[in-house]
């Protein structure tokens, strides 16, 4: 029988909700790493932008700068890693780097060359989520006449774009939050 996947996260921001930014350096984040990985995390998520309610963003080249060695780092002692980003040129730089998993929380909605990279790396696994905008408008767009079906409709939605984008189906695993 086949067992669920823990996914631990790590953020290295200085303004993260969910650690406060405890795990921002580079030797912080790679403890915290091994400690996740010891208590038995399966997949480490590594994020370098807050996307809490109201977080500013960041520039590409910032969230590269804070991602990419730390995915380098964990990939050289066996951890299976995921990015988390909204950034194809994210993405693709922690692909290059050793990353299994694309976590983007804006499903593909914030950089539309990101369906093109995820299908150019067939053993990528790609974990669209439900979006409605950036974290300084996400409050004022949730409102759902039924949610549940209102998130549905917008993750099928945003599947069939993958597959027209020639994403393998294989590849695409939702996040409903």
């Amino acid at each position: 029988m086949e067992r669920t996947l823990v996914m631990g996260i790590l953020n290295i921001t200085p303004d993260s909700f969910a650690d406060g930014g405890k795990f921002f350096s580079f030797e912080n984040a790679i403890e915290r790493a091994k400690e996740m990985i010891s208590e038995g995390v399966d997949i480490i998520d590594v994020g370098g932008e807050s996307t809490r309610p109201g977080a500013a963003r960041v520039t590409e080249q910032e969230e590269i700068e804070r991602v990419v060695p730390v995915v380098t780092e964990l990939v050289s002692i066996g951890a299976n890693v995921s990015i988390d980003t909204m950034r194809s040129k994210t993405a693709e730089a922690a692909i290059g780097a050793g990353a299994k998993y694309v976590n983007d929380v804006s499903g593909g909605l914030a950089d539309e060359k990101m369906a093109k990279l995820i299908s150019r790396n067939p053993n990528v696994q790609y974990v669209c989520m439900h979006w409605r905008g950036h974290s300084n408008q996400m409050q004022l767009k949730a409102e759902y006449e039924d949610v549940v079906k209102d998130v549905k409709k917008e993750l099928d939605e945003r599947v069939a774009q993958l597959l027209k984008s020639k994403v393998s189906s294989d590849q695409i695993i939702l996040e409903l939050a």
